[in-house]
């Protein structure tokens, strides 16, 4: 069985992927209250720590509730990610960001289906011309065709009754 090129390149993203994982996790890593009374700046380096600044703790992130509670730090005092922007802030940005976002989406929905049934009326309605343009040239040519039969019969003198027709 051969290995193409795409393959062979994923399982080595896959093999760098998890050994640069294991070098992470097994580097000797510093808990965050070994930052307490430094900065925000130097607590903030770990994504884990949480900085809280009435007490000037470094705290790990209490990942077990979603939103730190407030006997550990209030919201607004509380530091992650960035030190110049509240949590409170955070959530609320993150929020109206998320909800803008859902709103364009069904927006763009919106219009997608709506220009699509424009469309779709369009099409019909030229559709229906097209077919009413060849449905009236069918008709002149028939009727052409009729009258140069009428021709041809009164040319040749068989525009009369025809006389093997039934008498009645």
């Amino acid at each position: 069985m051969m290995l193409d090129s795409r393959t062979l390149f994923h399982a080595l993203l896959l093999v760098f992927g998890l050994a640069t994982a294991f070098a992470q996790t097994a580097a000797p890593s510093q808990g965050c209250e070994s930052f307490n009374g430094t900065s925000c700046e130097q607590c903030l380096q770990n994504v884990s720590c949480l900085w809280c600044i009435p007490s000037k703790t470094c705290m790990t992130y209490p990942v077990r509730t979603i939103l730190p509670p407030s006997s550990v730090c209030k919201l607004n005092d509380a530091r992650w990610g960035l030190c110049w922007m509240n949590f409170q802030i955070l959530i609320i940005t993150l929020s109206v960001i998320g909800g803008v976002l859902i709103i364009a989406f069904f927006v763009c929905l919106f219009c997608c289906c709506k220009c699509e049934n424009c469309g779709n009326t369009s099409f019909e309605a030229k559709m229906m011309r097209q077919a009413s343009k060849t449905k009236a040239k069918q008709e002149e040519r028939k009727a052409e065709m009729k009258q140069r039969h009428e021709e041809i019969r009164k040319k040749y003198g068989l525009s009369g009754p025809n006389p093997y027709a039934r008498f009645e």
